[in-house]
């Protein structure tokens, strides 16, 4: 291997720069939920990431300017919904500033410990918030999962170049 001073277009930091990096960088997209005061709330997330296996934790990123962040902020437990290719208007939903998340189109139900569980997802869990950690315009959630369901359909959705859509193949 041989060193070399040529970086190309190398950028200082910037909130931009981050964001034009991993919009080369695909995610899985989840819906978290939660129990708020007024009712459910959620966003749509592609942070999520597992943590440990035993016991067995996650965690997501959440913005505190956003709408869910004051029930996150204050709750037990959270839902995680991971989202198949055929769920994009959902995602989107969840995404949307302003948007009546839990409104019709989105199917639902209360699930243990009142979080609120999405129907139709190939994957959900209910999980206990432990950690919220400080990170910049954001806090990193830290949750133990509970229970879940692994055994929905769909092929896995997907965020990329701005976009979601499903895998290839």
């Amino acid at each position: 291997m041989t060193a070399t001073s040529d970086l190309g277009a190398a950028r200082p930091a910037s909130p931009d720069l981050l964001r034009s990096v991993f919009r080369r960088h695909p995610a899985g997209v989840a819906v978290v939920t939660a129990r708020g005061r007024s009712g459910p709330v959620g966003f749509t997330a592609t942070s999520l990431a597992s943590v440990s296996a035993e016991p067995p934790m996650l965690s997501f990123g959440v913005s505190t300017g956003g709408s869910s962040w004051p029930a996150i902020s204050d709750t037990g437990h959270v839902g995680v919904h991971l989202l198949g290719e055929h769920q994009q208007d959902l995602a989107a939903t969840f995404a949307r500033r302003g948007a009546d998340r839990f409104g019709p189109g989105t199917e639902w139900r209360e699930g243990p410990e009142g979080v609120p569980v999405l129907d139709g997802v190939p994957a959900w869990m209910v999980c206990r918030v432990v950690a919220r950690v400080p990170a910049g315009d954001h806090r990193i959630v830290v949750a133990e999962v509970l229970l879940g369901d692994p055994t929905g359909h769909g092929r896995p959705l997907v965020y990329h170049q701005g976009r979601f859509s499903g895998l290839p193949g």
